[in-house]
């Protein structure tokens, strides 16, 4: 039997969304105002970005899968999709690309209402996604502006090697300073750069424990749909802040309350207050029809106790923080430890663990049509995660921001099917 359903007309939101959310909006403030400020500006991407580099230089970062999911969450993607498509992309490409190449055809306006400015930059940090380097290269063709790659090696034996370190300084070195200096006229400034890192470190701390409270019961953190919301500001444009120092304290005050006081998580449609299942969630969620999708698992009393959607811009509580002491090292242990670049061995590894430190009943993989960085061998996770924890997994499909892919009656009964199984299984182990 389901939980009692959460209703509520309008969305529930803490205090520290309310404040990201003002935070993000912030941003695209500085974006629009930007050409008439003469503030420069990079596209990037959320996997190893460089964001704490840019500020060192006083350049704003651009994010298109940001782009991308925000207008997806105020329904603006399914247009540019469209778009895209006409101008002959395939319905097989990754749904982030179609989103932000018919955003672009069609003013370029952003999530917000406000216009995105054009790039100064194009850098390009890959990692583990082969779409990223042909989404630049549209990219390029459109704006004919400067391009930096930064190549980052991928962890094929789940270690990062000296050589690989070594390998990525160097382009730091050679490629991307040079050009961001030559981009902004600036010369490169490491003691900014290492002010920059230790306040990410700072904020990185407090992140780890947000995201480790799930390992109370019950968890006050929904770590799957809710980390969305705590992850925004370190994963984008924020980073190395003191805003996001800010950020993250308070949002570590706010979870530490909820704990004393023994409340699950807060959802956009009220708060769950029975958790009746702990679940592992791999994959990217729906942007589309998120409210929609987290409400399926909270009707269920579904907490997500942990995610790897959550570490796609870095798995920090494995225990990388930024060095200040060592800058660009450090620049380069980041890119090369996204979750994207690490091997299926490692991830198989790392959804193991999450099941046993965070005592979950089971694990799903929601597995997404045009994102083949995550998608690509989740039926062999699937296996071998069972056979490694006993624990049983799930599996839905859905896509990031098309809204053809998202069957809401299809996604909701393969989820009471697996819920009542949790439930089945967890009777019979009680009798």
């Amino acid at each position: 039997m389901s939980a009692a359903p959460i209703v509520a007309t309008t969305a529930h939101k803490d205090s520290s969304q309310v404040r990201q959310k003002e935070m993000i909006a912030r941003h695209f403030d500085r974006l629009a105002a930007a050409p008439d400020t003469g503030t420069r500006c990079a596209y990037t991407f959320v996997p190893g970005n460089l964001t704490e580099l840019l500020l060192s230089f006083d350049v704003l970062p651009v994010l298109p899968e940001i782009n991308a999911l925000q207008s997806a969450m105020r329904g603006k993607t399914a247009e540019y999709i469209a778009a895209a498509e006409k101008l002959g992309h395939s319905e097989d490409v990754c749904t982030y690309v179609k989103s932000d190449i018919g955003m672009m055809k069609s003013g370029n306006i952003g999530p917000t209402g406000q216009r995105l400015p054009s790039p100064d930059l194009l850098l390009l940090s890959y990692t583990g996604c082969f779409t990223f380097m042909k989404w630049f290269e549209l990219l390029r063709e459109e704006y004919h502006c400067p391009v930096a790659m930064l190549h980052v090696p991928y962890q094929a034996d789940g270690r990062i090697t000296d050589s690989m370190r070594t390998y990525v300084v160097d382009q730091l070195k050679n490629v991307v300073i040079p050009k961001l200096e030559e981009v902004t006229g600036r010369q490169y400034d490491e003691d900014r750069l290492r002010a920059h890192l230790a306040r990410s470190a700072q904020a990185e701390d407090d992140l780890v424990w947000v995201l480790q409270s799930a390992k109370n019961v019950p968890s006050p953190i929904d770590a799957y749909f809710g980390a969305v919301y705590y992850v925004g500001p370190i994963f984008s444009a924020f980073r190395g802040t003191a805003d996001a120092v800010d950020y993250y304290r308070e949002l570590r005050e706010e979870i530490a309350g909820r704990i004393r006081q023994g409340k699950g998580p807060v959802t956009p449609d009220g708060e769950v207050e029975r958790e009746r299942f702990r679940i592992v969630v791999e994959g990217p969620p729906n942007w589309t029809s998120f409210r929609q999708f987290w409400k399926m698992f909270a009707d269920e009393g579904a907490v997500a106790v942990a995610s790897t959607y959550s570490k796609v811009g870095g798995v920090y509580d494995l225990g990388f923080r930024h060095d200040p002491d060592h800058p660009l090292e450090t620049l380069a242990e980041y890119c090369l430890g996204c979750y994207t670049n690490l091997s299926l061995p490692t991830r198989i590894d790392l959804l193991t663990r999450y099941l046993s430190e965070y005592r979950a009943d089971g694990f799903l993989i929601n597995s997404v049509k045009s994102c083949n960085s995550f998608s690509a061998g989740q039926l062999h996770i699937l296996r071998e995660v069972e056979a490694r924890s006993g624990r049983p997994g799930g599996f839905i499909e859905s896509d990031l921001v098309d809204p053809r892919y998202f069957s809401a009656a299809n996604i909701k009964n393969r989820l009471e099917s697996y819920f009542q199984m949790l439930d089945q299984k967890r009777a019979g182990a009680s009798s």
